[in-house]
């Protein structure tokens, strides 16, 4: 073996290559810790994760990768999902991702490894407004993922209901919007927010952000992604500003 690859050997078991995988239900997008480059490819209500597997697979055949991050449109309970979600395949309870990439693998709710890729420290709290609502909070590095979506808004609404995607095509963009902010201004209070991250699709569409909030994108699950492997503090790579993907 040759010094320099020794010296590559060295800096990969160091700072592994990342595999990430964002699942969504229409787009499926993957990307690699030392490349600016996605792939995508349909997702959709027949998307299963051996489906998903395969075609992630034949689209990396010429990536080289350590290990893998995965963003799952649903809730993730002690590293698997928690149920199969409505605009996806079945199967993905029970799935063994390890045993199907051959490779160590994390698999994290796709809200949480969004927020996780917007944290620069102290306490966030951090808001998916998307076709449903993704929520996280991470308190001093410690990621914690919520089902705010799922809070009564009213006896026939939940914040989700209210907040979600099928709502601002029906009451329209400034309604809508005038009810992210209570909504988010109530959230941010009752989790003592250092500041709120509003993420998502439809994060955009806001013309006015709500008092302590800024705006996140979709781009950052593949940093969160990759953080999920890392072995120093946050707070010290957004010092040193030595993570450049996303």
């Amino acid at each position: 073996m040759t010094s320099s690859q020794k010296t590559t050997r060295k800096k990969r078991v160091g700072k592994p290559i990342v595999l990430v995988i964002d699942v969504g239900g229409s787009k499926i997008k993957l990307r690699k810790s030392d490349s600016p480059h996605t792939l995508k490819f349909e997702s959709g209500p027949k998307m299963t994760p051996s489906e998903m597997v395969v075609q992630a697979m034949l689209l990396t055949a010429q990536w080289e990768y350590d290990v893998v991050s995965i963003g799952f449109a649903g809730p993730v309970v002690h590293g698997k999902p928690a149920l199969d979600p409505d605009n996806l395949g079945s199967g993905w309870t029970a799935f063994d991702f390890q045993k199907a990439f051959r490779k160590p693998v994390k698999l994290i709710n796709d809200a949480a490894m969004q927020a996780l890729g917007c944290y620069t420290g102290g306490r966030m709290l951090f808001l998916g407004l998307g076709t449903g609502l993704g929520s996280t909070l991470i308190l001093d590095e410690v990621v914690v993922p919520l089902e705010l979506g799922q809070l009564r808004y009213s006896e026939s609404q939940t914040l989700e209901d209210v907040l979600g995607k099928s709502s601002l095509k029906k009451i329209g963009r400034e309604k809508w919007e005038a009810a992210v902010h209570a909504a988010v201004d109530n959230l941010h209070n009752a989790f003592v927010a250092d500041y709120t991250v509003l993420g998502g699709g439809n994060a955009k569409k806001l013309k006015r952000l709500p008092k302590g909030t800024r705006r996140g994108s979709n781009l950052y699950a593949f940093r969160g992604g990759v953080r999920l492997w890392r072995k120093t503090p946050i707070a010290a790579e957004v010092r040193e500003h030595t993570l450049v993907i996303a």
